[in-house]
């Protein structure tokens, strides 16, 4: 059985795109999937990134890519009211809703999550939404527990130390995939495809020398 985990942080359309799509990338393939929360501006701030949402350009061309990956697919996409939004009340609450002894929530949960950002056009704060979010899903923990906090920070803190860098993204057998777009390259890796098992994947990211921008 393939142990495969997903990083993922509600305030991303391609986390929810990639999420949805997950099981037909999987099917055929004896496997476990982990639901790991992060904070995906703590994984930006580290990596010295912007988020997509943050360049004017590149917005726009995110909101109207994903609404059309979105409808390719029959999948439910309403963009919240407010976009980029603070997630942290939703990732802190996947992880007060963490079985005990699990490193994340179940699927079922990260599915009501992402319904509730993904789906409806509302704004994903609201405090009568959230409070209605949380009597749903009744978690186990308060949210704004010392302990879920730590959990959520340290969930956060092992996806950097896996070369993390954005969301979402996939490990298994020690290698990273990154993206919706990523998820054919993962079904492949899964299925033994022989480029896999050669020098390709480490050839690939051999370093080499490259121009660097001025600090």
């Amino acid at each position: 059985m393939k142990q495969i985990t997903f990083w993922f942080d509600c305030l991303s359309p391609y986390a929810w795109l990639a999420f949805d799509a997950l099981p037909q990338a999987l099917e055929g393939i004896s496997h476990a999937v982990d639901y790991r929360p992060v904070l995906l501006g703590a994984v930006l701030q580290h990596w010295g990134q912007k988020g997509p949402a943050e360049i004017a350009p590149k917005r726009d061309w995110t909101y109207r890519q994903v609404q059309w990956l979105a409808a390719q697919r029959g999948l439910v996409l309403d963009l919240p009211a407010q976009h980029p939004f603070n997630p942290l009340a939703l990732q802190r609450l996947a992880m007060a809703c963490t079985p005990p002894g699990q490193p994340g929530p179940s699927r079922q949960v990260v599915q009501v999550l992402f319904e509730h950002v993904w789906q409806g056009g509302g704004d994903a704060n609201d405090p009568a939404r959230l409070a209605a979010l949380a009597q749903a899903l009744a978690p186990a923990r308060d949210p704004l527990g010392a302990d879920v906090k730590t959990a959520l920070r340290e969930s956060t803190d092992a996806a950097l130390a896996a070369g993390v860098f954005g969301v979402p993204s996939f490990g298994c057998d020690g290698r990273l995939f990154f993206g919706f777009d990523g998820l054919p390259m993962l079904r492949a890796a899964l299925l033994g495809e022989p480029w896999f098992g050669g020098p390709g994947w480490e050839a690939a990211a051999a370093p080499r020398p490259a121009l660097t921008r001025p600090g």
